[in-house]
């Protein structure tokens, strides 16, 4: 990344990020790009041989080209969050009440300015074509390898997801899942509810783009920041938000834009930046 790049990624906050957006950091002026296509996705699944299964809904804006996204609880957006996006400018939706629609809205933003490029600092990892299965493990192999393969005896894991619960068994790294909805994993561990009460007892942490959507996100760049523990993002929400925040807590990032790994069964790819090479 160079030195040019790096100065504008230099944000702490994502309240910072949206006051560089509007101050013409990261190009057009935000008033000037309005969102064309507004539209959600809901999916359910339980992949074949596994126990459990979850359900994802994802609220999407298009800019141009550019698609950007925010994962949302299953049913906690109005039908009519959709006709607020809908025509407004980017500028105008950095002000939306609703945090998920502020973060879709700066994605696609970026998405459109900062697309997933080797110019802009990523590296594109292919995922090869196959079941819901075959695909997710692909996709957590390259995501859990973003970590460090040495110094990591435990990470604290935001967002489960039990593929790559499974990819860090197989490295034999340690880990504490954790989910605001607690419950279980697949091999009947508890899954915490506090992510910061766990912080301290971890060396690393492996978070979901969801943070950037519920709020969450902060605290966990701030310690990663204060303390020098790696950071890793896997991010459908948010994949042009956070690769901004690399060196300024964040360590690396897999980015995953619409549309997802799991929405078919054809070779797809993620963008990966930072991390071990």
């Amino acid at each position: 990344m160079s030195a040019s790049a790096r100065q504008q990624t230099a944000v702490r906050t994502v309240d910072g990020l949206i006051e560089a957006v509007r101050g013409g950091a990261y190009g057009s002026d935000p008033a000037g790009q309005r969102v064309a296509l507004a539209f959600s996705t809901s999916q359910a699944v339980r992949h074949l041989g596994r126990g459990s299964g979850y359900r994802n809904e994802v609220l999407s804006l298009r800019v141009h080209a550019a698609v950007g996204s925010c994962a949302v609880e299953p049913g906690a957006l109005a039908p009519s969050t959709l006709d607020d996006c809908v025509g407004a400018t980017i500028a105008e939706l950095l002000d939306h009440p609703l945090l998920p629609v502020r973060i879709a809205a700066l994605d696609a933003y970026l998405m459109h300015t900062r697309p997933h490029t080797p110019e802009h600092g990523a590296e594109a990892v292919a995922l090869p074509s196959g079941s819901s299965l075959e695909r997710s493990r692909a996709r957590a192999r390259a995501v859990a390898d973003l970590l460090p393969g040495a110094g990591v005896e435990r990470v604290l894991v935001v967002g489960v997801v039990n593929s790559l619960l499974e990819r860090l068994r197989e490295r034999g790294t340690g880990y504490v899942p954790c989910d605001l909805k607690g419950g279980t994993t697949e091999w009947g561990e508890p899954i915490r509810t506090d992510a910061l009460a766990e912080l301290e007892r971890c060396d690393a942490v492996l978070a979901s783009g969801m943070t950037l959507g519920n709020g969450s996100f902060q605290p966990l760049l701030d310690h990663a920041a204060a303390t020098g523990k790696p950071l890793v993002m896997f991010a459908q929400t948010g994949s042009a938000v956070l690769p901004r925040f690399l060196d300024d807590g964040v360590t690396a990032v897999s980015a995953e834009p619409y549309p997802f790994f799991w929405l078919d069964g054809g070779p797809g790819v993620i963008h990966r930046y930072g991390g071990p090479r």
